[in-house]
């Protein structure tokens, strides 16, 4: 297992993503997705002695990376109860949040949690280890109504019918129980030539079905629309289309379908302004340092 902090996750878009939160030396700060720290740190080392910074992770894993800084809160929880934390802090207003909704590569190596099919792991795929319902759960007691619904809604799986009736008549001969039962169940309906990344498709499918992932997100940009300061900033990467789309929609109009509500005059009454109308992606040299990084997409946005 992955162990320290430096390989815990490499922080994607580092200064790219901190230094679109236009950081006030005073100000409140939020980092909804802590993992190894890279990004609270560098947010930390721009903030001034009367600054704040609160981050959230709910995986305990993650609490071996706390900082040791009076300026430093950390929050064991979803981001998905933002608002609530922030509340019970007493914080009326924050001037900046910076979410990285990549996995981190904690995750992916460690062999025991059943993110990647790179490794014969038990079906678990929980961000939250407290929490009740894991990815063999769902395999073995959803519909295959609702498996296939899963496979093309997350993971945008053109066979996700067929892959939802393999899983139903494998577990009807025994249960699914770990990464290459599912990978066995299903490896007929992958072309050689887009395994793997279907593969990784159909597991990214079920690691959101499993956290609750889309609803999560939905909850914290609302939450962090309410919370943000005028003029502060919303900095957040993505990783795949449905968060992608979420997220732009919520910083183009204010509500995550994406419709722009207009006063009587016709003016746009969204309450976000978008400060990169073109998305930030990584580096050459980024993505040569940090593969994973690949598909990241950095998006800006400032309270009005």
């Amino acid at each position: 297992m992955i162990k320290t902090a430096e390989t815990y996750h490499i922080p994607v878009l580092l200064q790219e993503s901190v230094d679109g939160l236009d950081i006030q030396p005073d100000g409140v700060y939020v980092d909804v997705t802590f993992g190894g720290g890279g990004h609270s740190r560098e947010i930390l080392r721009r903030l001034g002695p009367k600054g704040h910074l609160f981050s959230f992770d709910q995986d305990a894993d993650a609490e071996k990376n706390i900082v040791s800084d009076s300026r430093f809160t950390f929050v064991r929880s979803n981001f998905r109860y933002l608002k609530n934390w922030m509340r019970y802090y007493g914080i009326e207003e924050i001037n900046g949040l910076l979410a990285d909704l990549g996995v981190s590569s904690h995750h992916f190596d460690d062999e025991t949690r059943g993110f990647s099919f790179r490794f014969d792991a038990p079906l678990d795929m929980r961000m939250n280890r407290r929490a009740d319902t894991t990815a063999a759960d769902i395999l073995n007691s959803y519909s295959e109504e609702q498996l296939s619904d899963i496979f093309y809604l997350y993971g945008e799986l053109k066979q996700a019918r067929r892959m939802a009736a393999a899983i139903v008549k494998a577990r009807q001969q025994q249960p699914l129980q770990t990464t290459q039962d599912l990978i066995n169940a299903t490896a007929k309906l992958f072309s050689p030539k887009h395994e793997k990344k279907e593969q990784a498709q159909m597991f990214q499918a079920l690691r959101i079905e499993v956290n609750h992932e889309m609803q999560a997100l939905q909850e914290m940009l609302y939450g962090a629309q309410e919370l943000l300061a005028k003029g502060g900033r919303l900095s957040v990467i993505t990783y795949h289309s449905l968060e992608d789309r979420m997220v732009k929609n919520m910083m183009r109009s204010g509500n995550i379908e994406g419709k722009v509500e207009q006063d009587f005059f016709g003016r746009s009454n969204a309450p976000l302004k978008v400060v990169n109308n073109k998305v930030i992606v990584p580096s050459d040299e980024e993505i040569d340092r940090n593969p994973r990084s690949r598909s990241a997409k950095l998006r800006i946005a400032e309270k009005l």
